[in-house]
């Protein structure tokens, strides 16, 4: 049965807007994807931005000072939707198997995400200081997304036993890589990957087998 652990209460929460300007923050994130798919990151500006949202730039640089945070904000509510979407598809069975399951349905989505390969494509660099300096918000949602089944899985039996804080830090490490390298893999098949990083998952977590006792020697 799902656990009932799992919410998005520990994710990042957009900026709280008022509901007379909410059709409006979705149109502005809108026109933010479509200039970054046209032009990367460092080629959209507010101005552009703000003539495909049909806005003034005055009004737009009112509620977000830069390109960074619009950016942010677009990236934030997709990687909280994926991981709600991966929530949602578990499945069933242990925690270390709903972990597993949902995990590869959050890897599949972020690859095929049209704005991640372009970020990817055209600011990779853009990326590096969240890979080897510091977390960002989505990769911080996705460690409390890995924590809330480890702490199942530990409750349930299905998870070893160890710091709950390294163990989700590990697996997070490890999961990026499949996501921000996947063009590495180009020639072999994804479902192949896609078992291979399900047997590394399971593997990293699974209980260590109760020793047999030994017989007392006469």
């Amino acid at each position: 049965m799902t656990s009932q652990r799992h919410s998005a209460a520990g994710w990042p929460r957009l900026p709280s807007r008022t509901a007379a300007n909410r059709v409006e923050d979705a149109e502005i994130l809108r026109a933010t994807r479509d200039s970054v798919l046209a032009h990367g990151v460092r080629r959209t500006t507010l101005t552009e931005i703000a003539r495909r949202a049909r806005i003034s730039r005055m009004t737009l640089y009112r509620r977000f000072p830069d390109v960074s945070s619009l950016v942010g904000t677009l990236m934030t509510r997709d990687f909280c939707a994926i991981l709600r979407h991966a929530r949602e598809h578990e499945g069933s069975g242990t925690a270390r198997e709903r972990l597993v399951t949902a995990t590869l349905d959050a890897v599949r989505q972020l690859q095929d995400s049209a704005l991640l390969r372009q970020v990817l494509d055209t600011d990779a660099d853009l990326l590096l200081p969240y890979l080897v300096e510091r977390l960002g918000s989505t990769q911080l949602a996705a460690e409390r997304f890995l924590l809330d089944y480890l702490a199942d899985g530990h409750l349930d039996g299905s998870v070893r036993h160890s710091d709950p804080a390294a163990q989700a830090r590990a697996l997070l490490l490890l999961v990026q890589s499949f996501v921000l390298s996947a063009r590495l893999t180009a020639g072999t098949a994804p479902d192949a990957m896609s078992r291979e990083l399900a047997a590394l998952l399971d593997a990293a977590l699974l209980p260590a087998p109760a020793r047999p006792a030994h017989p007392e020697v006469p």
